[in-house]
């Protein structure tokens, strides 16, 4: 559930109403700003300080600690599955991600999916990807760019010799998968043994860093811009800081269950990488909580927004309580959170006393 602070509407009534009083006083102070004051007929029957503090519009959301979305290994080679890691098993570079026909599919990293066999001749930008991590393997004698040549071929045949699969100098589709990094494996699709064709659903991975999710509106996606710091409070109630790490649009199909909604829904989702991955590590699938900041201003003075009067020429005011007579004071407002708002107003300072109308 999404709580937020909801900010007041900027017109304000015809009249200046000091509730309880039995009073409407007609005031114009040129739009809620400015010198002009009024004394009061009547004081206000509650009063609050003047406070000078750091105000944050603030909106906490409810999130999941975890390892962040989980992807899905899909198999491009027909055959019978004769391997698979465990779940929870960390599986890294160059080494089998699962296996087809005693074969291993490896695991490197990249963000281009493979989508076709690489052999000499061939050239793009998935030929770099594959030797980059040729290169971080530690196999040489090839220039790292977009063009698979003889030299390419010889450091492939090497890799394969290690590997103890047939040398044939070329990358046949279905024997690599990419991805951003080491996986963690969360789930099987499938057993060892079973059969298998292209396109069918191996197993599902995460990364392995703890990370912190959550689902904003539509609506609510400028909370969330990458980089964005924010406060996560964990099951425990510590508070930890995290970054926004990555931002995206799904869409959740709808119920065809009887009567349920079968229109689709989207949705913001929302990673937060964490630096303290200690503090998480007791934690494998638990509930907390993410509080996006969507402005801050410090050391301004607030008041509660009930202490707020509706001008008669539009803004707001205040009724002032210190000394001698009460009298109405026009403020310019400002921020608006947590149930206070920033004002600055001619003779508003931080211990002022003023009404609060019932």
């Amino acid at each position: 559930m999404t709580r937020r602070t909801r900010l007041p509407a900027a017109g304000g009534a015809a009249l200046v109403l000091v509730a309880g009083a039995g009073v409407a006083a007609a005031v114009g102070f040129g739009g809620g700003s400015g010198d002009g004051s009024a004394e009061a007929r009547t004081a206000a029957p509650g009063s609050a300080a003047v406070t000078r503090q750091t105000l944050a519009d603030a909106e906490t959301v409810d999130g999941e600690l975890g390892y962040g979305p989980g992807r899905t290994a899909t198999s491009r080679l027909p055959g019978t599955l004769t391997a698979l890691p465990d779940t929870g098993t960390t599986v890294t570079r160059g080494k089998a991600l699962y296996a087809v026909d005693n074969d291993p599919v490896v695991l490197l990293y990249g963000r281009l999916p493979a989508y076709r066999t690489l052999q000499p001749g061939v050239e793009g930008a998935d030929v770099k990807q594959l030797e980059r991590n040729l290169e971080a393997l530690g196999y040489s004698g090839f220039t790292v760019d977009d063009a698979y040549t003889w030299a390419t071929a010889e450091a492939v045949r090497a890799w394969q010799d290690d590997l103890g699969v047939p040398e044939t100098g070329r990358v046949e589709l279905g024997r690599i998968t990419f991805a951003d990094g080491a996986v963690r494996v969360e789930g099987h699709q499938v057993d060892e043994g079973a059969a298998i064709q292209p396109g069918q659903a191996v197993l599902t991975y995460t990364g392995t860093s703890r990370l912190v999710t959550a689902e904003l509106d539509v609506d609510d996606k400028r909370l969330a811009e990458r980089g964005t710091t924010v406060q996560v409070t964990l099951p425990d109630g510590r508070r930890v800081t995290g970054k926004v790490a990555t931002v995206e649009t799904v869409i959740h199909n709808g119920s065809a269950d009887a009567g349920g909604d079968t229109s689709a829904e989207t949705r913001i989702e929302v990673t937060i990488a964490v630096d303290d991955q200690q503090a998480l590590a007791e934690f494998d699938r638990a509930s907390a909580e993410i509080t996006f900041t969507v402005s801050e201003r410090t050391d301004v003075l607030t008041v509660p927004v009930a202490a707020l009067l509706a001008l008669a020429e539009g803004g707001y005011g205040v009724q002032v309580l210190d000394e001698g007579p009460s009298r109405i004071v026009a403020v310019t407002t400002g921020l608006f959170a947590d149930g206070r708002v920033e004002i600055t107003g001619d003779g508003i300072v931080e211990g002022s006393t003023v009404g609060m109308p019932r």
